[in-house]
């Protein structure tokens, strides 16, 4: 690791106050010797990843770190602050800190290099020694592992009369097996593994963990795996290949519970193996990868699980959808009366493949509320809440109850199946479970509960939400409009953003003019944030840095097709000003789309459906004023704060700039 890091990159008396000046310090020297050729861009790629999860650890550590194309060789430099840094540790400032600096195409080499000190800032002897340093090069030289730190002197062996008898042959050891794993895989990855290997020896555990790094990842064998007791997976990201595990008692956390909290992960995974609790974890990528620790609210677990539901709901939505809209666009507004083409169907006549068309996008459509529920269930109890989630999303589209009753249904289905799962079972019964017992009970007890409980009220809420479109006009429809934009904007691509959206969709399912004018609505407003910020780096480009104005050209394209989140960077480096102005015009775009009764059948597609849409002129004003509206909102907001070109506005770290992260498909 000598060539990673240099007497010139360690700063003993680091002169920082605050996480982002001890960023730009630290790379401010990796620039001077030529390892970073853009100062701002790299402390971009810091700052969205410092978004993504604080990188403070217990112990008084940051490690800010990312992988950049601005970084022309891996390299670490190292800044002891006199006072202290808040880098978000649950134990308070951090006075050692490292920053990683990692080209977008490290090798593996130079990865496995930097897990190992990754691992070693676990060891107490060696951070005592980088506290104790007084010189640059002597601490470069420890870093590196040149040099090992003073050891902890031993306790004086004590003299015994005679041999000690035998031990008596241990006890089976209880054994677990751990994945770790963070978004870049660099660090955390590492760290979180060396504190699990620690506590399992304190513990007595034997235990084998398996990080999955950026350097990739080399799999357990698949006998270890079969004869652990227990499973802990400490991520941030999905486990690759989680289905290995199927069937194991597992506790699922964030990695920096695996680096903070290790015994007690381990106490907890003996719980469950003890109470015969067990789970079947779906494949990689799963919404249940993504859920948090513990100690999460059930607000922030109820929306993860709804969210599970509809980003599972809205590929059926794009398909399905833009299928029956270019029925209509094909065959006219009578196709929804044409014969089933299985039994007619005419080669050379349009109408013939407009119907096809129609009918395949209708049944497509008709997934939606299975798909809903079944996913949310999902959510809520992975693979065995399938079953009850699909069986309850049916019945409530058997009932009427539409998309409300597909919400009720996941939730009912995922919250039986969890009920069941923690019911102590005899171990001869434990192989049946997800298979038979499971899908059985929790299918007939959903069955139950949507057709005789909850379903007919929810049926009747559903079919007084439909009338009350369909009878929308004059101001309160210009109201709705309001409320359906400032949703659409407030988040860009978030929760809000994607309640209105899914509030829009549900309409299609049966489709009459109130519901059609709400889709033409949602979608404009959603397509304003981001063609407001690319108006705004064309009409005041002095007010943005490079990389924003880069970002500005994206977001035409991503603006003009309906993805809202192309305007994430530019709210990232500057939530304030960006977010306001977006729900202002997103608002007026909303209302004004209402007044002008522009109606879309297409629930996705932005201007490229433009034909599908009920008067499509005045569509076009209501969104090119709310753009306009944004724009010159944030504009004024951000001529107000003084900012120069490629310069921070006042109170906005220039380091959060032009912060790119990866955009969704999705609304």
């Amino acid at each position: 690791m000598s060539d990673m890091i240099t007497a010139d990159l360690v700063d003993l008396d680091l002169a920082a106050q605050t996480k982002e000046a001890a960023a730009r310090s630290l790379a401010e020297r990796m620039v001077a010797l030529g390892r970073v050729t853009d100062l701002d861009g790299f402390l971009a790629d810091v700052a969205a990843r410092e978004a993504q999860m604080p990188t403070g650890l217990d112990g008084g550590i940051g490690i800010p770190h990312c992988r950049s194309e601005h970084v022309t060789e891996p390299t670490l430099a190292f800044g002891r602050p006199a006072d202290g840094i808040d880098f978000g540790a649950p134990d308070g400032p951090a006075d050692l800190i490292f920053l990683i600096a990692a080209p977008a195409g490290a090798d593996d080499a130079h990865l496995t290099i930097l897990s190992a000190l990754a691992r070693r800032l676990m060891d107490p002897d060696f951070t005592a020694a980088l506290r104790a340093a007084t010189d640059p090069a002597a601490t470069a030289s420890l870093i590196s592992g040149d040099t090992a730190p003073p050891a902890a002197p031993e306790p004086a062996a004590t003299a015994t009369a005679e041999e000690p008898p035998p031990a008596p042959a241990a006890p089976v050891p209880f054994r677990v097996v751990a994945v770790t794993s963070c978004p870049t895989g660099i660090a955390h990855t590492y760290m979180a593994a060396e504190a699990l290997e620690q506590a399992g020896q304190a513990e007595g555990v034997e235990i084998v963990v398996e990080p999955q790094g950026s350097a990739g990842f080399t799999r357990l064998d698949p006998a270890v795996i079969a004869a652990a007791d227990g499973v802990i997976f400490a991520h941030d990201v999905p486990v690759r290949e989680k289905e290995r595990f199927a069937g194991k008692p597992t506790v699922d956390v964030g990695v920096k519970a695996g680096i903070n909290r290790p015994a007690e992960l381990l106490a907890e995974v003996r719980d469950k193996a003890a109470r015969g609790e067990t789970t079947a974890p779906a494949g990689t990528g799963s919404p249940v990868d993504e859920a948090g620790g513990p100690g999460e609210g059930y607000g922030t677990k109820l929306r993860k699980w709804l969210m599970s539901g509809v980003s599972y709901m809205v590929p059926f939505v794009a398909a399905g959808g833009l299928l029956i809209a270019l029925g209509f666009a094909i065959g006219g507004y009578t196709i929804d009366k044409a014969p089933s083409v299985a039994e007619h169907f005419v080669w050379t006549d349009s109408t013939s493949w407009a119907a096809l068309l129609f009918q395949v996008g209708g049944l497509a459509f008709s997934f939606l509320v299975p798909v809903l529920a079944g996913y949310i269930a999902y959510g809520m109890a992975d693979r065995p809440g399938l079953v009850p989630g699909f069986v309850g999303g049916s019945i409530a589209l058997t009932i009427n109850a539409g998309f409300l009753g597909g919400l009720a249904a996941g939730l009912i289905a995922g919250g039986t199946v969890m009920a069941i799962q923690r019911v102590k079972v005899p171990a001869a019964l434990r192989g049946i479970m997800p298979v038979v017992v499971i899908p059985l009970i929790s299918s007939a007890v959903v069955g139950f509960l949507m057709f005789l409980v909850v379903g007919k009220p929810i049926a009747e809420l559903q079919k007084a939400l439909t009338d009350w479109l369909s009878g929308l006009s004059g101001a309160n429809a210009v109201i709705l409009g309001v409320v359906l934009g400032l949703m659409m904007c407030f988040d860009l691509g978030g929760p809000l953003n994607k309640v209105a959206y899914a509030f829009a969709v549900g309409g299609l399912a049966n489709p009459n003019d109130g519901s059609l004018k709400v889709m033409a609505a949602v979608m404009a407003a959603g397509m304003v944030p981001p063609l407001a910020m690319a108006l705004a780096t064309v009409v005041r480009g002095g007010l943005f840095n490079r990389t924003e104005r880069e970002n500005g050209k994206a977001a035409w394209v991503l603006g003009s097709s309906f993805i809202t989140e192309g305007a994430i960077p530019f709210a990232a480096a500057d939530p304030l000003r960006v977010i306001p102005s977006a729900m202002a015009g997103g608002a007026v775009t909303g209302a004004l789309s209402m007044l002008f009764e522009c109606t879309l059948r297409a629930p996705h597609g932005g201007i490229f459906v433009l034909p599908l849409i009920g008067n499509p002129a005045l569509y076009l004003i209501a969104i090119l004023a709310g753009t306009a509206v944004s724009a010159a909102l944030v504009i004024l907001l951000k001529g107000m704060g003084g900012r120069g070109d490629g310069k921070a506005v006042e109170g906005t770290p220039a380091t959060e700039s032009g912060t790119t992260p990866k955009v969704p498909a999705t609304v």
